[in-house]
């Protein structure tokens, strides 16, 4: 089983982050839309008011040239212009760009040509944007109104559409900054609620999930040590029925046989015994831990002394073993009893293999990238594409002498120390079991 993952205290963290980013994306966008909406809303309105007045005075000349002082037939106009609510500043350009007349007189008759709102204005379009004082024709405005409306409304020509002039005003409206910053709040506080509510409902989801995942957890390991103990059961009493038969033979035959016949049964008696303990040592392996102590070891210590042990099983037998072990193989990580075990385990599946008069090829040399290639190669009948699919499998076994966890157990411990083994076989042309070490450091 991998390592667990806990959900809840994953969502805690990335699912705060993300949800208060998103949040505050909306907020903020939210706000500037809303924020935009009223300032159009104010100047669509401004320009219609001056629009209208332009009009009924016919008030178009007016921006032809400078004018200071006015003459007389424009003094209502300017006195209008001056008297609109909420204005700090009003200027009026001709389409030449100067300002043809201003309530700050020391403005009159001056040009501004960077002005990139009074150009958009000049092309007809009417254009309203909050303020800070951050140009020139702001000057002394910040000081007084750190905050302002600034408006470019269009006079056209009724006759031919064409722009003859432009109005801008500069506006601190208090209902309008007060309707925004009450807009402005309503808006974070709906998305803070809603970024609450989200979180809070997403994290009782997922921490059910969590809940949920721990549980079927538990069930599945328990099922599945359920299985494995079935399994194991089913296995012990299949092999432990043969030898037990045997014992039992072996003792009633002792019980009728003279003295002289006693000791070929009581010889059955200790093979069969000694088979049962090979059995338990072998389940003890597979079902308990395996051992965190890793060493470093010689390889081919380790793989010589496991075909010494078999030496005289091999003469026995009549198999030739022929062993290509590089002397000088770099040590590996990893535990020699462990080690010995799997090259006694896939040693003896080799010698079962064959029976007699057969051949069993060993090699070790160094691989690429600091690992270490070991084969065990028998002349043996093989295996068929459905054996070789559940080799690996605990308990699985073809031999009528074996408990079916030899390869299974190799398996484990040469992962344990980060290498890999694998099997390559035809049926008819025998079967070779590759193993891939790491070198040490």
């Amino acid at each position: 089983m991998g390592a667990q993952i806990n959900l809840s205290r994953w969502f805690a963290l990335v699912g705060l982050v993300s949800i208060a980013s998103i949040s505050a994306i909306s907020g903020w966008m939210l706000s500037a839309f809303l924020t935009e909406r009223l300032l159009q809303q104010e100047a669509r309105l401004t320009h219609e008011f001056v629009d209208r007045l332009v009009d009924v005075e016919e008030a178009r000349p007016f921006f032809a040239a400078v004018q200071q002082p006015p003459a007389a037939q424009w003094l209502e106009l300017v006195a209008h212009i001056s008297r609109l609510p909420d204005v700090l500043r009003a200027n009026l350009y001709s389409p030449q760009r100067v300002i043809v007349w201003s309530t700050d007189p020391s403005l009159v008759g001056k040009e501004f040509k960077d002005n990139p709102e009074l150009e958009t204005a000049l092309r007809g379009e009417l254009v309203a944007h909050g303020g800070e004082g951050e140009k020139l024709e702001h000057d002394q405005l910040g000081t007084r109104y750190p905050f302002f409306v600034e408006i470019y409304s269009p006079v056209f020509d009724a006759a031919h559409g064409e722009v003859v002039g432009v109005v801008e005003l500069y506006k601190a409206p208090t209902a309008l900054f007060a309707a925004i910053s009450a807009a402005q709040r309503a808006v974070w506080i709906g998305a803070a609620l809603a970024g609450s509510f989200l979180y809070a409902a997403l994290f009782w989801m997922v921490r059910r999930a969590d809940l949920l995942i721990r549980v079927q957890r538990e069930r599945l390991v328990q099922s599945e040590t359920l299985a494995a103990l079935g399994e194991m059961s089913s296995a012990v009493a299949h092999g432990i029925r043969n030898p037990l038969a045997t014992i039992r033979s072996s003792a009633e035959l002792a019980l009728e046989s003279e003295p002289p016949d006693w000791r070929s049964a009581a010889r059955d008696i200790v093979a069969q015994v000694d088979r049962l303990d090979v059995w338990v040592r072998e389940l003890l392996s597979y079902s308990e831990p395996l051992a965190d102590k890793l060493e470093q070891i010689a390889l081919c210590t380790v793989l010589r002394e496991a075909l010494e042990s078999f030496a005289p099983e091999l003469e026995r037998r009549a198999i030739h073993v022929s062993s290509r072990i590089e002397g000088t193989l770099p040590p590996v990580k990893a535990d020699s009893l462990m080690l010995g075990q799997v090259f006694n385990s896939l040693l003896a599946n080799a010698v079962e293999a064959i029976d007699r008069n057969g051949r069993i090829y060993v090699a070790a040399e160094c691989g690429s990238e600091g690992q270490l290639r070991i084969s065990i190669r028998d002349s043996g009948p093989g295996m068929s594409r459905e054996q070789m699919a559940r080799a690996f499998k605990p308990f699985h076994t073809t031999k009528a002498k074996g408990l079916g966890i030899g390869l299974a157990l190799a398996r484990r411990i040469v992962e344990r120390v980060g290498g890999s083994i694998s099997l390559a076989s035809v049926p008819g042309s025998g079967t070779t079991v590759y193993i891939v070490l790491p070198a040490a450091g």
